[in-house]
């Protein structure tokens, strides 16, 4: 047994499904790492490729100024990057399959669009890795240039 419980080896229901379900799929999928990239392996599957199309979208506007976020439809941003995941790239096996989960990208998109919270507002990007700190049961504040960070962290790497 580790010494404490932040020293342990943290594995989630998923993570053990896939490892009683195909303990090769586990290793590929949580373990390996690619030699020369030192990157996990992605098994691409639907919700995935779903996920990563929309994330790219969502991120992209960062870079943005904030007047210039919307001029451009996200959809049509959508429709530019899902090349990417289209097909069996994005673990599709089926063209009505792979069209349910575009349509839901774009309904995703389309809600951010109509409720963009805070993709409207300032975006900082932090280029370093953020400190280990945990704190249970008690509210911590950061303060990142201007702007604060609140919350009650668990753990954060």
């Amino acid at each position: 047994m580790p010494p404490d419980k932040y020293t342990a080896v943290w594995v989630s229901h998923s993570s053990i499904s896939d490892f009683l379900a195909c303990p090769r799929a586990y290793y590929l999928k949580n373990v390996y790492k690619d030699p020369k990239t030192n990157h996990k392996m992605k098994l691409m599957s639907p919700p995935l490729a779903l996920g990563s199309g929309v994330h790219e979208v969502v991120e992209s506007l960062s870079v943005l100024p904030r007047e210039k976020r919307f001029l451009e439809p996200l959809v049509a941003r959508f429709e530019r990057v899902w090349g990417k995941f289209s097909g069996k790239r994005g673990g599709f096996f089926d063209v009505d399959t792979e069209y349910k989960y575009k349509v839901r990208g774009q309904e995703m998109l389309k809600r951010v669009e109509r409720h963009p919270g805070p993709v409207a507002r300032q975006a900082i990007k932090i280029q370093q890795d953020l400190p280990y700190f945990l704190a249970v049961g008690r509210r911590q504040y950061y303060s990142l240039r201007q702007n604060r960070l609140a919350g009650i962290p668990v753990r954060v790497r």
